[in-house]
């Protein structure tokens, strides 16, 4: 990743006054004001230090966090030493500070702020808090991004005086916004763009960071801000969640001094030395994904599932096949609007989206958490025909690597399928298989938490069956009960774990097809009498059912609560068979391909606004 900064390098120098305050006034706010009809031989001062800031600050982050970063028209390096430069700073900013409190003498008006119009490719262009645009700028600004389709535009706000910036507001894909939140502008910038910085807290839709920063010979506002973006801004790009962003942020203004800051193994570091550090940032992470109205889209077949997909329609099972099939769904216009989330399989998070970016890493921009499937498929008893999911060997180091790659949650299938014998008697799923299983997801959910991933576990009663609904109930809340047991025994933390549920529905097989009201009843009655309310929320799967009919029992199920914790819908088919069906493998098809598959993303979230 290469970020191009659009901003001033200042100068700015520290005078350190001596402890004696007579010269300095309160007004009526108690605010101290530094009376300045002294002399040096009243009043005695010396240079602290001159260090470079604006967008120097902005650079030295960036390069901490281990990115590629250049400020635009500036010969401006970071080295071990230091900050460099041979030209000279255009403005020149002083701090003088008393009794720990700072005094600031700051220019009406900063320079313009140079862009020259880069020959090489920027992954991101940052107008940094320092910058002043003039219209030449601007149109410069504009004219590389026309060019530049995949570069991504990060703006920092801190007023609305500039007309510059508020005519880029409409391009930028993550704008920081300090201390405006009631500035009528910002209401018209969708909530997954805006980043709230102030001098109390960091804040991104929901999730906030309070922060207690010292300001005594460590850190002033002029620098507190710029850390802060720079190191919110560099987290996001390097694929880590909201929450671990917003914290590292935190611990980046609150330990920096005003000659350095911290580089990313020492912010991670002390992240994990905070008390629960881990333990909340995985329920963030997990309420985060059920969160409404928005759901997860399951985009994580495996190599043999999807194979039977694509020969279905005779499309070719090739590598790059699958790789355009996965980004018809990934790059549907406003997709950051209808989910949250997106479980991909290890293939589909290696490759690479049509911006150069991994599938990872381009969700993650879009403020879309990524997770991935890491089952290995069922595997049969050595005593029967029944299967167990594998998988389990390896995990540990699976999830670290995963981690590692930006992925922030897990999901791990169990399979059960319903026969009965002659006599009515149920011979499958049987006990020894819903044990085993219910084991399994809870060895797997531990070795999640363990590595700092959000698990869903995913005991599916398969629909393909003969059965009615009340056996469907009666079976879904055995399975329901055994695992919540083995959750409670490897002490996993339900408020980080998710449950992707069946819904109570009869087989295909049997006579009587239970209806959308039934499906709704039944459901709701098994949820809440089987799933502690401790858990962090509920997706359904859809589960060979036809997109409409998912879509109508999802509603259905909705108007039977409220429940103790969130429900919403993390469908495969249900979301993705209109979308395959118009793409039949041709990518002159791909818009239509994308059109259907929003349409049923707006199906389903228009549902968990308003069930009717």
């Amino acid at each position: 990743m290469h970020i191009l900064i659009v901003g001033n390098v200042l100068k700015d120098v520290y005078l350190n006054l001596d402890n004696r305050t007579e010269h300095f006034e309160a007004d009526k706010n108690q605010t101290e004001w530094l009376n300045l009809s002294f002399n040096a031989s009243e009043h005695h001062f010396f240079n602290r230090e001159s260090n470079l800031g604006g967008a120097a600050v902005t650079l030295e982050v960036l390069h901490k966090l281990g990115l590629e970063a250049t400020v635009s028209d500036s010969d401006l390096t970071v080295t071990n030493e230091g900050l460099t430069s041979n030209q000279s700073a255009e403005t020149y900013r002083y701090i003088l500070i008393s009794n720990g409190k700072p005094c600031y003498f700051v220019p009406s008006a900063h320079h313009p702020s140079h862009f020259q119009t880069p020959t090489d490719f920027y992954d991101y262009i940052f107008i940094d808090r320092s910058a002043s645009i003039d219209k030449k700028t601007l149109n410069q600004i504009n004219s590389y991004l026309d060019l530049s389709s995949n570069t991504k535009l990060i703006l920092y706000l801190n007023n609305f005086q500039n007309s510059s910036l508020t005519n880029l507001i409409a391009r930028a894909d993550l704008i920081f916004c300090e201390n405006l939140p009631d500035a009528p502008e910002l209401s018209l910038i969708p909530a997954e763009k805006l980043v709230h910085l102030s001098e109390k807290s960091f804040s991104f839709l929901d999730i906030s960071e309070t922060i207690s920063p010292q300001r005594v010979d460590i850190l002033t506002h002029l620098s507190f801000y710029s850390i802060a973006s720079a190191t919110i801004l560099g987290c996001f790009v390097l694929g880590k969640s909201v929450e671990e962003s917003l914290k590292l942020a935190k611990i980046n203004v609150e330990k920096s001094k005003l000659d350095t800051t911290l580089s990313l193994s020492q912010l991670e570091s002390l992240a994990q030395e905070l008390p629960h550090y881990s333990t909340n940032n995985l329920e963030l992470v997990a309420s985060n994904l059920v969160l409404k109205p928005k759901g997860i889209l399951a985009a994580d077949e495996s190599g043999g599932s999807i194979h039977k997909k694509f020969d279905k329609l005779k499309i070719d099972d090739t590598y790059e096949n699958r790789r355009d099939y996965r980004n018809i769904f990934f790059t549907t216009p406003n997709l950051q609007q209808y989910v949250n989330g997106v479980i991909m399989f290890d293939e589909t998070a290696r490759q690479i989206a049509d911006d150069g970016q991994n599938f990872t890493e381009f969700l993650t921009s879009r403020r879309i958490i990524p997770g991935i499937k890491v089952d290995q498929g069922l595997e049969k008893f050595s005593n029967s025909e029944e299967t167990y999911t594998k998988g389990l060997d390896g995990l540990e180091n699976r999830l670290s690597e995963y981690y590692q790659m930006g992925l922030r949650f897990a999901k791990w299938r169990a399979a059960f399928e319903v026969r009965f014998g002659e006599n009515g008697e149920l011979l499958t799923p049987s006990d020894q298989a819903i044990s085993e299983n219910c084991h399994i997801l809870a060895e797997y959910a531990k070795k999640c938490q363990d590595n700092n991933i959000v698990p869903i576990v995913e005991p599916e009663l398969v629909y393909d069956g003969n059965y009615s609904i009340n056996q469907s109930a009666d079976i879904t809340a055995k399975i329901l009960d055994n695992l919540f047991i083995k959750l409670e025994e490897a002490h996993i933390n339900l408020k980080a774990c998710i449950l992707k549920a069946n819904m109570v529905i009869a087989g295909k097989q049997f006579s009587q097809p239970s209806t959308s009201e039934e499906v709704g009843i039944k459901t709701a009655e098994v949820l809440k009498n089987h799933v502690p309310a401790a858990l962090a929320g509920v997706v359904f799967l859809s589960g060979g059912q036809t997109p409409e009919q998912a879509t109508e029992n999802l509603n259905a199920v909705l108007k039977n609560g409220p429940f103790p914790w969130p429900v919403t819908f993390s469908f495969a088919r249900a979301l993705q068979d209109p979308a395959l069906y118009a793409w039949k493998g041709d990518n002159n098809n791909i818009e239509a391909a994308q059109k259907a598959f929003g349409l049923r993303l707006q199906a389903n979230c228009n549902v968990l606004k308003n069930p009717n």
